[in-house]
């Protein structure tokens, strides 16, 4: 029996950049769209990331509002009928269990499977390295910035991380930040405030963080957030336009599509 988009349910484990894209793409194109986070996400450019309503209860990105909920099917199904993505703390992802998927896409970019299986739905889908096509998920979308990008792999995985940001004017890890050690990280700067080389973003602790070049804040933790030592905590784009700061990017558009043709490769949908 052909079905659909609407009738489709799709489960996408975390609420940062790729997984806010993910959700943003399939929202538009009708299915009904969850997100799952942890209690404390540890987002950086939190402009475009989903997961900004765990601390503040909504979220809009580019017209699209995700709202938290309880993971109690009532609540999400009412989100849906007001024509909203919901989401949900569930680091477990027990929230599987409680209404019928059709799809479920790890979007954690863990570089690891953190416990995603193949039996999880009908359709899964692993975003990056660290899944196998045919093995733990059924198709894995290429998720590095190469000739590959939004790519469906259906047998094998993904390129190995590079671990170097997207190039903006030229620049890839001269304009990141990545905490140098654990701790508690401070801001008084927000998204899409402008700051010029060598001037305090922040600080650990008692250490203080300097720009590494003058430019935008495209990503900034958040004010308060224990962090990991080694996570990404400041990213400056060498250009002016605050705007910037609030649209989903080339890349995380391409990795949508990739889930998009995902779907579509495996279901018989009318459109």
């Amino acid at each position: 029996m052909v079905r659909k988009l609407s009738e489709f349910i799709v489960l996408i484990k975390g609420g940062g950049e790729v997984a806010s894209g993910i959700a943003h793409r399939l929202h538009r194109s009708h299915f009904k769209v969850c997100l799952t986070e942890v209690v404390n996400p540890l987002a950086v450019s939190r402009g475009t990331t989903f997961s900004e309503a765990v601390f503040d209860g909504t979220k809009v990105i580019e017209g699209v509002r995700a709202e938290l909920v309880s993971s109690s099917p009532e609540e999400i199904y009412k989100v849906w009928r007001q024509g909203n993505i919901p989401i949900v703390i569930d680091p477990e992802v027990s929230v599987k269990e409680k209404i019928q998927l059709d799809v479920l896409v790890d979007a954690t970019m863990a570089k690891r499977n953190t416990g995603t299986k193949i039996t999880d739905a009908p359709l899964v889908i692993g975003m990056g390295s660290g899944f196998y096509a045919g093995k733990d998920v059924h198709m894995v979308v290429e998720t590095n910035h190469s000739n590959n990008l939004g790519g469906v792999i259906l047998d094998g995985g993904a390129e190995e991380d590079t671990g170097t940001p997207v190039a903006i004017g030229g620049l890839t890890r001269e304009r990141v930040i990545w905490a140098p050690r654990s701790g508690i990280f401070t801001t008084d700067k927000q998204i899409g405030d402008s700051v010029v080389v060598h001037q305090i973003v922040g600080q650990i602790g008692d250490l203080p963080l300097e720009a590494p070049i003058s430019g935008i804040l495209r990503g900034l933790m958040r004010d308060g957030v224990r962090v990991p030592k080694g996570i990404k905590l400041i990213e400056i784009d060498p250009i002016s336009d605050k705007a910037i700061c609030y649209v989903i990017r080339d890349k995380m558009r391409a990795i949508a599509g990739g889930v998009l043709e995902a779907i579509l490769l495996k279901f018989n949908i009318d459109v």
